[in-house]
């Protein structure tokens, strides 16, 4: 997979260390836990070492944004104390990021960075001064480049900087959520074009990925825990009998309880229709010079609550097109010889802790 050049721009700032032997942690920072993950480089290949989760209160983090920068520094801090966390790789929430195409004539063209900083305003809600940006290049021919532009507001790094400095825990890098989870999700190498399907406890991440390169990412406020609550609230339970129900029973049609399926269906439609639309507009979307996306191969599904009986298969029926579960282990470990000490359930929400990990073995 092609080096994320986001994830470059923030290795300026925190350099890799030059001894690859250290532990390399992933944290993944949601709105309800936070996600750990340590690979370890062996003799015999790749091994899981320390992982975790640490749900938070509600209302700490919100779509991203550090609220209670004491609580998560307090989060931070038993992670270092329990677990010896003191360096990591660290998600930035897809809802604070921009993403956007850029064509650049090469004609008289002095610099990439500042003809992309000139004309950043007309792309994003925030000013040039107040956001931290680089690029990927996409294509390039004689002419001109296409680019691929990430754009973080000032702040948020700010935020996300400070709370790990007072924790005592070193930031090696930040990086996409979404770019993490495809280094984990699809195998090193293919340029091929996949939509990622992050469905959460909370919500849901919409991925495109093309070429190596993310180029749309989405967030759906529905998930794991909307499930649950409409469960529970359809069968006036309580929340822990409504999440055993939604494993037991999943989108099944023909079972014991088919009540069920259709509350379940009400949540699950929602996001179906998403992923339709955004589907669509990818390959009916053309560029300015009349050029179509390459179209979308399959459909990878992540997440805690994707392993949600029948979603798969639903997915795959109504929008026509082929679901896959994903393979976190695909760039990592063969299960045949190694078998890490995390279910594949459990390790389908671990995808962006993976993928960050990883980072500090992928050499590309």
């Amino acid at each position: 997979m092609l080096m994320n050049s986001f994830d470059r721009f923030f290795f300026r700032f925190f350099p890799v260390p030059k001894f690859l032997s250290m532990p390399s942690f992933g944290l993944d920072i949601g709105d309800e836990s936070f996600k750990f993950l340590e690979l370890k480089n062996t003799k015999n290949g790749f091994q899981v070492g320390r992982h975790g989760e640490r749900a938070i209160p509600s209302g700490i983090i919100e779509s991203g944004k550090i609220i209670d920068t004491k609580r998560v520094e307090e989060v931070l801090m038993s992670l270092r104390k329990e677990f010896g966390i003191k360096s990591v790789r660290v998600s930035l929430p897809e809802e604070q990021v921009y993403l956007f195409k850029f064509k650049l004539e090469k004609e008289g063209l002095v610099s990439v960075r500042e003809s992309i900083e000139l004309s950043l305003e007309e792309h994003i809600p925030i000013t040039a001064e107040d956001a931290i940006f680089d690029y990927e290049v996409i294509s390039e021919d004689a002419q001109s480049l296409e680019l691929q532009v990430a754009t973080v507001p000032k702040n948020v790094i700010e935020s996300y900087l400070s709370v790990f400095e007072h924790a005592g825990i070193n930031v090696q890098s930040f990086e996409l959520e979404a770019q993490a989870i495809s280094r984990a999700v699809i195998k090193k190498g293919d340029m091929g074009t996949y939509m990622i399907v992050d469905f959460g406890e909370k919500n849901t991440g919409i991925f495109i990925v093309s070429r190596g390169v993310v180029m749309f990412t989405s967030t759906l406020d529905v998930g794991g825990v909307m499930l649950n609550d409409m469960i529970a609230k359809n069968f006036k339970i309580s929340v822990e009998e409504a999440e055993k129900m939604k494993k037991k029973y999943g989108l099944q049609r023909n079972t014991e309880n088919r009540e069920i399926f259709s509350v379940l269906l009400n949540s699950v439609s929602v996001l179906r229709d998403e992923l339709v639309k955004h589907f669509l507009y990818w390959h009916t979307h053309k560029d300015e010079e009349g050029k179509s996306n390459p179209p979308i191969e399959k459909i990878i599904l992540c997440g805690g609550d994707s392993n949600l009986i029948g979603l798969s298969d639903y997915f795959s029926v109504s929008m026509k097109n082929k679901v896959d579960m994903a393979n976190v282990w695909v760039n990592i470990l063969d299960t045949e010889k190694y078998i890490p000490d995390i279910d594949f359930k459990q390790a389908l929400s671990f995808a962006a802790a993976l993928g960050l990990a990883l980072r500090d073995f992928d050499n590309n």
